[in-house]
């Protein structure tokens, strides 16, 4: 039995390795002839646009490994099928089940290999080739805010500025308003503007206002200079909310969903995105199931129809996921929802191929 799944492997790795490279150049040149009209507008270099696809080759790599993995798969299956050698096999006794072991143990290790890839390679590679990418357009990203909220932590202390400028780091036109234990009105300040210093904004030319005693009544003062530490609330919860989940690692974007949620801003897109990361680690592994029930449809033109499966199959899956993140970011599919319904019909469609496999 280990003679026959190493050989197997064998083959299957071979194709594998192809098949990876070729969807891997395929993404490369997508990219190169998609931003083609602006390498030229910009008069960027040849080396510029080198440099680019190199640190966005780690990216295609783990969007070609799931196609690569069901086509190479498949294709191994497939030819068993075509040269009627799983006759033999099957009537040794192994089932169908047991001959696709390797493909399944090949499968877990890549679902978790390509998490820790994602996590330690890709991120940080895709963050530099967007700045390259951005260098070499001439494209400029303000995260420079208008008419901003923010809400504490502890949603004790509310800031509202007309315009957060994020190169200066101030926010001018602002109100901050104070609840006590109970959620009531505390105390308003109000300020023409603030800088932030030293891990804390300090306001100038301030109005503020006190509740006094139990019929809430005020007493105004007017403050030249407004500085207290409890004015803690960095800038970047008031900049833009345009960051990119799919650019932080785990961790980070799960403390920036919490900051998304602290704010009081639209935080549904973020963590469906953040949901996403865990659900595309298991896509390895159920495509290898579906790979397994698709290896006995084609016993002609094995190679072609096989890579055809497996370019009609993935973008099949893009779709269901693009359309199951809209639907969550909309607040029509809770988050979890969104980012792994895509895999389960996945999963569905790979295990009731297998069941009815021909054998």
């Amino acid at each position: 039995m280990k003679t026959l799944h190493w050989m197997l492997l064998r083959n299957f790795l071979g194709i594998f390795l192809v098949s990876l490279l070729f969807f891997v150049l395929l993404l490369e040149l997508f990219d190169v002839f998609a931003n083609l009209w602006r390498y030229l507008a910009q008069e960027t270099t040849f080396g510029e646009i080198l440099r680019i696809a190199l640190f966005y080759a780690p990216k295609c790599l783990s969007y070609s490994m799931s196609p690569a993995l069901l086509f190479s798969a498949a294709f191994a299956l497939g030819t068993l099928y075509r040269n009627n050698e799983l006759i033999a096999i099957i009537g040794s006794g192994v089932s169908l089940y047991r001959l696709v072991v390797p493909f399944f143990m090949v499968g877990a290790v890549l679902s978790v290999g390509g998490f820790l890839f994602e996590e330690h390679v890709v991120i940080p590679t895709f963050g530099v080739k967007n700045e390259l990418y951005n260098a070499a357009v001439r494209r400029e990203v303000n995260l420079s805010n208008t008419n901003v909220t923010v809400m504490s932590g502890d949603t004790r202390t509310v800031y509202h500025a007309d315009y957060y400028n994020d190169k200066r780091e101030t926010i001018t036109e602002v109100m901050i308003l104070w609840r006590d234990d109970q959620g009531r009105f505390a105390a308003r300040l109000d300020a023409d503007w603030g800088e932030w210093s030293e891990g804390r904004w300090i306001l100038h030319n301030c109005v503020r206002y006190v509740a006094r005693g139990a019929g809430q009544e005020m007493s105004r003062r007017v403050v030249s200079l407004y500085d207290s530490e409890e004015l803690d609330e960095p800038p970047s919860t008031f900049r833009k909310t345009t960051r990119d989940v799919g650019e932080m690692k785990a961790a980070e974007a799960r403390e920036w969903v919490r900051t998304l949620r602290r704010a009081g801003l639209p935080y549904r897109e973020a963590l469906t995105e953040y949901y996403g990361k865990y659900s595309l680690a298991f896509t390895p592994f159920v495509v290898v199931l579906l790979a397994a029930g698709l290896g006995g449809w084609f016993r002609r033109n094995v190679l072609l129809m096989n890579l055809l499966a497996a370019l009609i199959a993935t973008v099949v899956y893009y779709v269901i996921q693009m359309i199951a993140s809209i639907l969550a970011k909309n607040g029509y599919l809770p988050p979890a929802a969104g980012a792994g319904l895509a895999v389960l019909i996945v999963l569905a469609a790979g295990t009731i191929l297998l069941k009815n496999a021909r054998t």
